[in-house]
């Protein structure tokens, strides 16, 4: 996963000043001397024209994308980083009452697959032309073979955010099914995909590919962008349609039919990466001046039957895959909660503003589970947290099935109800056994008597020792403190909330300890 270390150094957000000039049509009026993305001859365009296509391919064989030249996929990090997309060639650029910019990747090195894009105007869609003239390089970039074979690696969008006339970077989609978003003011972290299939199996992980996007030129006055998309496949191809809206935070309607070319009976919706490598929980383990160091510090559940659920994350010696059986989910997301600059001390990475994801189904998703895959790992670098929806009845061949969903970009990181869990620490005890300590956040209104609540702390393997609740005067909210014994286990399953007399008060905290 080594293609989060390409997009942290190539995604940094884009600030451009618009240059308004009097134009109409689909390809805009370039400056003097930049040529602009062209567009090639229209052709007749619905939006059902996605799903036949879809539909088609998966009652095809499969055949392999056509790659690019070896000699662009064997670039250095710093040679690809030495071509780049000139903004002044962006789409839309100088259309006037058009409100987002949308620019081009090169292709090479961790993106060996071109895509065709095409832009939407009416009834018609007329694709994207490659050409390297849309880029500046220095003369690092080498000289390489220019074929058919070549196209663009992916897009990013942009738009009007924080300043009239500066237009700033918000999505991006690169690479497999990937695609990231940010709210205003936020910096890239987690990432999203189309589909996961045979996430963590050992018989190894399929990686789907947008192979095609069309995109809606947005309409004057409005604020937001419609994308579809083709995926394909060895198991399985898609129908895709994002309608999205920037702003403080990025809202995504992600519409999409799932065609099976083969029986799946792992594959994965609404599907999340992230990073977690370090915080109060496994501090000890690394040599660090920083805190922490996670772009995501827990998973967060509302279940169908109501109940809020928060699941610090972790980053364990060997690899772990937890399954949260569900009826009709009401939402799930990797959270960043740690939102202040000293949570993480870090000038250059800044943590802290890395946003959150939630995804919050559009329909009944039936019964299945929300399923999370941690990945041990020894560096930042690496993207290593997995989660998704994985229903559990398996999409025969030939069926196809719909699903719909909403996306929150933001640095939101509160859904559902009760106290929400703002820290967990743990580390060896003098007594043996290892102390937990869990914050929770604020109550709302009066305070609680910290003696009439109730602490449910559970272990699966291991003992529970004096769990006691306490108010902590830093954050103005309680906290819940217990000693762990866990004998001879090697992992074991724990659960706490707080309770009144009466009803729950808090979320419910579950944790993964493992040796």
């Amino acid at each position: 996963m080594l293609r989060r270390d390409v997009l942290a150094g190539l995604m940094g957000l884009l600030a451009t000043r618009a240059v308004a000039q009097d134009g109409e049509g689909a390809a805009p009026a370039p400056e003097a001397g930049e040529p602009g993305l062209q567009l090639g001859d229209p052709a007749p365009f619905s939006e059902s024209d996605v799903r036949t296509l879809a539909a088609d391919l998966a009652a095809q064989p499969y055949s392999e994308p056509q790659r690019i030249p070896d000699a662009w996929t064997d670039l250095s990090y710093d040679q690809y980083r030495s071509i780049w997309f000139d903004p002044r060639n962006a789409l839309w650029e100088n259309v006037e009452d058009t409100p987002v910019r949308v620019d081009v990747f090169a292709p090479g090195l961790y993106f060996p697959t071109p895509i065709r894009i095409d832009v939407i105007e009416g009834q018609e869609a007329r694709p994207v032309l490659f050409s390297l003239d849309v880029f500046d390089k220095t003369d690092q970039f080498p000289d390489l073979p220019v074929d058919e074979t070549l196209g663009y690696s992916g897009f990013r969008l942009r738009a009007e955010l924080e300043q009239q006339g500066i237009f700033t970077e918000f999505a991006v989609f690169q690479g497999a099914s990937y695609f990231r978003g940010i709210g205003a003011g936020q910096i890239y972290g987690i990432s999203a995909r189309g589909l996961a299939i045979d996430t963590a199996e050992s018989s190894g992980e399929e990686f789907p590919e947008f192979r095609r996007f069309w995109l809606e030129r947005p309409a004057a006055g409005s604020d937001e962008i419609i994308i579809h998309a083709l995926l394909d496949s060895p198991s399985a191809t898609g129908a895709y349609k994002f309608t999205i809206q920037p702003g403080d935070a990025l809202e995504m309607r992600v519409e999409a039919e799932i065609f099976a070319r083969d029986r799946l009976t792992h594959f994965g919706i609404g599907a999340l990466t992230s990073m977690f490598q370090f915080d109060e929980t496994n501090r000890h383990r690394f040599s660090d001046f920083r805190s922490a160091v996670h772009d995501s510090d827990g998973l967060l559940m509302l279940s169908g039957g109501g109940e809020t659920i928060w699941r610090p994350l972790a980053n364990p010696r060997t690899l772990q895959v937890s399954g949260f059986q569900d009826e009709n989910p009401r939402g799930f997301g990797l959270m960043q909660r740690a939102r202040n600059f000293e949570d993480f001390a870090d000038l250059q990475a800044l943590y802290h503003r890395r946003p959150s994801l939630w995804i919050k189904p559009g329909e009944g998703w039936g019964v299945g589970e929300v399923t999370l895959v941690e990945i041990p790992t020894d560096d930042e670098i690496y993207d290593n947290i997995v989660a998704y929806w994985r229903p559990r009845t398996p999409l025969e061949s030939g069926q196809s099935r719909a699903f719909s969903y909403n996306m929150t970009w933001s640095s939101r990181a509160e859904y559902g109800k009760g106290l929400r869990v703002l820290n967990t620490r743990a580390g060896d005890d003098r007594g043996g056994g290892l102390r937990f300590t869990i914050d929770f956040a604020p109550e709302n209104g009066a305070l609680t008597d910290p003696d009439s609540i109730i602490p449910l702390v559970r272990a699966s393997q291991g003992e529970i020792v004096a769990p006691i609740v306490e108010r902590n005067p830093e954050t103005g909210g309680l906290r819940l403190g217990f000693k762990f014994q866990p004998g001879d286990a090697e992992v074991s399953e724990m659960r706490a909330q707080l309770r009144t007399p009466n009803a729950p008060l808090s979320e419910v905290w579950l944790y993964r300890w493992t040796e």
